[in-house]
């Protein structure tokens, strides 16, 4: 019978062991490391999930960029160099903030380009008035105001 009691914490305390072992944990030589490497995991977008650092995503490939990262930081690489392998491992997605290229030029000028477009329109669209309809109200106007006389 006291089997059967101590059956279930049992199988709780394997579940719970099982919960540290996904946690990770970095350990660094110096702060100047650990800054780094937390500063990085904010600034490179995960491959697999939307618009997500891979410090917030639970993706497994996340998982393995932060692994990455924390090797390349032990190993002394600079921070450009690991930003520079990672874009070129995963392509400039990976990095938040996109190069001025060719390809992503479009990104940089799309937006101004809108907004110019949209004070155009707005500025043509109040200086088109068109006069004859103006000009047939106040003579409207004008009718009423003679006829009340």
């Amino acid at each position: 019978m006291t089997r059967f009691i101590l059956l279930p914490f049992t199988f709780f305390m394997l579940l719970s062991f099982a919960s540290y072992a996904s946690e990770e944990t970095y350990q660094f030589e110096t702060d100047a490391q650990s800054s780094m490497f937390f500063e990085l995991t904010k600034e490179l977008r995960c491959p697999m999930c939307q618009n997500q650092n891979i410090a917030d995503s639970d993706a497994m490939i996340a998982a393995d960029l932060r692994r990455k990262v924390y090797q390349l930081v032990n190993e002394g690489q600079s921070r450009e160099q690991i930003i520079d392998y990672m874009k070129q491992r995963y392509g400039d997605f990976v990095y938040y903030q996109p190069p001025v290229n060719a390809t992503t030029v479009w990104l940089w000028l799309l937006p101004v380009i809108f907004v110019l477009l949209g004070i155009v329109l707005v500025v043509r669209s109040r200086q088109q008035k068109p006069v004859t309809q103006d000009k047939a109200k106040l003579e409207a106007a004008e009718k009423l105001l003679e006829e009340d006389k």
